[in-house]
């Protein structure tokens, strides 16, 4: 071989070897991708509905348990103080959810029937999700199946045993199975929220929702999903596992945790949801989500062949936590405080601090590890208390304080812990971070033996933005809602959110393009806060907001004097710089203007003026909504046309209208559920004989005619889904909570009642309830011919 082509080969040889570990190198970084926490939904004991309710609660006093009520009675009758008594509870006490009976069915499109046999913990799951997801600014939009997974810690599904409790059977229905079983708890969410991203249960008891985490993290690195939902649930029902948890002497007789202090004698049960919204940290910078915190790592273990499957394993917690720290590249010095399990158990703390102290207390630190527990103010969630620690360490890295983990009326520290030895602090009052950088650690040990450890950090300061919207620039606000009183009540929430933002822009660029639109709605513009609140409740005031529905295209209507326009289109362009108004001297200003409105969702047609006092205008059934006018200020003209065409039910895209670098708020109100009762007592007592058999005989379906088979059709919907009233037959089948096992019930009365059996196969559910009705009675009828033309 020459020495040239030696020569060549080695260069080349050279730089494939760069590219081969640039590659590598790429790999292991998107491995070890941060992530961002965008946003966050929670139900929690005490009342706790949102971020801010659960801040002020952390850094007040008390704690939220309460006595078991009227709603518990299984709990309420196994309740014996003496905790020597086979088959009962010593506890009276825990930290319960306020309502957990009430949900809004229709706003997901669930029948009251499937509401009620569904447990509370899906219920819950449902709502935090679609808050965390509007918090995040994430707009769901069912049909388009956003690519985002859902992660749920789950252990226990109580709610569902009273059915079949006493060995009464006639209570279950084919919603029995989907109503409390583990799977649905993520697939539900997915499926009401139309996500396309992976859908997992997770069940390694306490540690529960920080494995989803872990898993959830997984995915997203992997490229599986753009979004992902983390979130964990328990609600405290059974008696058999409340009985069981005291004959272990595993619960606190006063039904409060203790982590840390003398005084641990067990856990204290609690109750409770929570659901966090995470993405690429670099995807969600680019998107200007809201950073409430960076996940740096995680790991996710087990305890192996310990001294016993509930014990825990000191050895087993120290590998999980360094196993994080290699994840998330951060030295043990680099953590500054730990949200640790903290059940406050005799054994359980020591345990937990030794193994804090081999890993964080023995590297160089210039300050102690300040260690806490939620569970000493809000009870154990069991299953749900990962997401409940990590909502609160989002909240701590988000606002730069560490709330007290104790008070003085706690008494001393557990003795068990040589305090005076380790570097470990439990902070007895609140007070800034320890630390510049702030980052922190929270873990989770399962009763079964799988632990998870996670570490978070602040995101770095959003930098200063200098192309941001200009002094007294004119907004349009967009509120919707499903009905009338949810968008009364949204509006009003709004409305004093505004009125206070320090960030209009986020604010209504927020509630533009980070909320699903609904067909009650209502729009208007303002310069400040207080205007558009006060503009918001006079359109709402001013009639019906959604009756009327736009259509796709409307007429664009033009001056035909050329320099007025291009006039109006340049002054357009300079106070909406985000609309596609070209910028090329000589531009056509029509053309402009059109490609704008096409950007904005609107498809027009051109048309002359016929009138001289605009130079633009939009018109739909003969209406004209004016756009540009020589006089008027040309954002105000415009944007009050988008506010018209939204309120009329228009699609609009109006992401352009985003000031540069406006990120999404996100702290704005959520959506406005309006909840009802939706409940099975406990314990279900007493059988029937079933609704078809009290009916009697089947009526041939010959005897009856067509009327009074569609009105039997429809009493029998409205009966099968347990609705109040009768059900629109205008409406979605699948609207008014309609499903496959809804069609199902519906076919069989039909058999019992008429005698005749028709196929599931061809029915189509996706239509509306009328068309599906009359569909359903020539099926009866045709069925009805053909088995007279047999007999004969």
């Amino acid at each position: 071989m020459e020495p040239t082509d030696l020569r060549s080969l080695v260069q080349e040889q050279l730089v494939l070897t760069r590219r081969l570990k640039a590659q590598v190198r790429e790999l292991k970084e998107q491995g070890r991708a941060p992530l961002a926490v965008v946003g966050a939904g929670l139900r929690l004991p005490g009342g706790l509905t949102t971020p801010d309710d659960y801040w002020s609660f952390l850094n007040g006093d008390g704690d939220a348990t309460r006595e078991f009520g009227e709603d518990r009675p299984g709990l309420r009758a196994v309740h014996d103080p003496r905790p020597d008594r086979p088959g009962t509870s010593y506890v009276s006490r825990a930290a319960l959810l306020d309502d957990v009976a009430s949900f809004d069915a229709a706003f997901f499109g669930i029948s009251r029937r499937e509401a009620q046999s569904l447990d509370p913990q899906q219920r819950l799951m449902l709502e935090a999700s679609w808050e965390a997801m509007e918090r995040a600014g994430i707009a769901i939009r069912r049909g388009e199946r956003l690519d985002a997974g859902v992660f749920v810690g789950i252990m226990a599904a109580e709610y569902t045993d009273r059915l079949a409790r006493g060995g009464d059977l006639t209570g279950i229905d084919p919603y029995y199975g989907t109503g409390g079983g583990h799977a649905f708890a993520a697939g539900r969410v997915s499926h009401a929220l139309g996500l396309s991203g992976p859908a997992m249960s997770v069940d390694t008891a306490c540690s529960s929702s920080l494995v989803a985490l872990h898993y959830a993290a997984q995915s997203l690195r992997r490229g599986e999903c753009r979004y992902a939902l983390v979130g964990g649930a328990n609600a405290i029902f059974s008696p058999e596992l409340m009985v069981s948890l005291c004959q272990s002497r595993a619960l606190a007789p006063d039904g409060r945790s203790k982590p840390f202090l003398a005084g641990a004698d067990g856990y204290g049960r609690g109750e409770g949801v929570g659901a966090l919204v995470l993405m690429r940290l670099d995807q969600a910078e680019r998107e200007g989500r809201p950073v409430l915190a960076v996940l740096r790592g995680s790991a996710v273990n087990h305890d192996g062949a310990s001294s016993g499957l509930t014990v825990p394993n000191g050895p087993a917690q120290q590998e999980v936590i360094r196993s994080a720290l290699t994840d998330a590249g951060l030295r043990p010095e680099e953590v500054s405080y730990v949200e640790a399990h903290g059940t406050g158990t005799s054994l359980g703390d020591p345990i937990e601090a030794g193994a804090l102290q081999e890993v964080y207390g023995r590297a160089d630190r210039d300050a102690p590890l300040q260690v806490g527990s939620v569970k000493a103010r809000l009870g154990h969630l069991e299953a749900a208390s990962g997401v409940a620690a990590l909502i609160k360490l989002v909240l701590m890295l988000r606002h730069g304080t560490v709330p007290a983990a104790r008070v003085p009326e706690d008494g001393p520290l557990n003795p068990h812990v040589p305090w005076d030895s380790v570097n470990l602090e439990v902070p007895d009052r609140p007070g800034p971070w320890p630390t510049e950088a702030r980052v922190a650690g929270v873990s989770a040990f399962g009763l079964s033996g799988t632990n998870a450890h996670a570490l978070l950090s602040a995101p770095a300061p959003r930098p200063a933005d200098t192309c941001g919207p200009r002094p007294g620039r004119r907004e349009l606000v967009t509120v919707s809602a499903r009905d009338r009183a949810a968008l009364s009540e949204l509006v009003d929430l709004v409305g004093d959110h505004l009125e206070h933002s320090k960030d209009l822009a986020s604010a209504c660029h927020t509630l533009r393009c980070g909320r699903a639109s609904f067909a009650h709605r209502v729009a208007t513009t303002g310069t400040d806060g207080v205007e558009l609140a006060a503009n918001l409740r006079t359109a709402l005031a001013a009639g019906q907001p959604g009756e009327a529905v736009v259509g796709r295209t409307v007429t664009l209507r033009l001056t035909d004097d050329t320099s007025a326009l291009a006039a109006g289109v340049r002054a357009l362009a300079e106070a909406l710089p985000g609309l596609d108004l070209g910028e090329e001297p000589g531009a056509d200003p029509a053309a402009a203007l059109g490609r704008a409105l096409t950007g904005l969702g609107l498809r027009t047609v051109a048309g002359p003026a016929r009138s001289t006092g605009y130079t633009a205008a939009l018109e739909r059934e003969g209406r004209p909504h004016t756009l540009l006018t020589p006089e008027s200020d040309p954002d105000a003209t415009f944007l009050s046309a988008l506010a018209a065409l939204y309120t009329a039910g228009a699609d609009l895209d109006l992401s352009a209208l985003r000031p540069a670098g406006t990120p999404f708020d996100p702290d704005l109100p959520t959506y406005a559920f309006q909840r009802r009762h939706y409940w099975i007592d406990e314990p279900r007592t007493g059988g029937t004989a079933g609704r078809a058999a009290a009916q009697g005989a089947s009526e041939a379906a010959s005897g009856a005619d067509r009327s009074e088979i569609t009105a039997f059709l429809h009493d029998e919907l409205a009966a099968v889904l347990h609705a109040e009233e009768a059900v629109d037959p205008g409406a979605g089948f699948l609207e008014v909570g309609g499903d496959s096992f809804t069609a199902m019930m519906l076919l069989t009365s039909v058999e019992q009642r008429f005698g005749c059996e028709i196929e599931l196969d061809g029915l189509d559910t996706e239509s509306t309830v009328g068309t599906l009705v009359d569909d359903l009675a020539d099926r009866v009828i045709e069925a009805a011919a053909a088995g007279q033309e047999a007999s004969v």
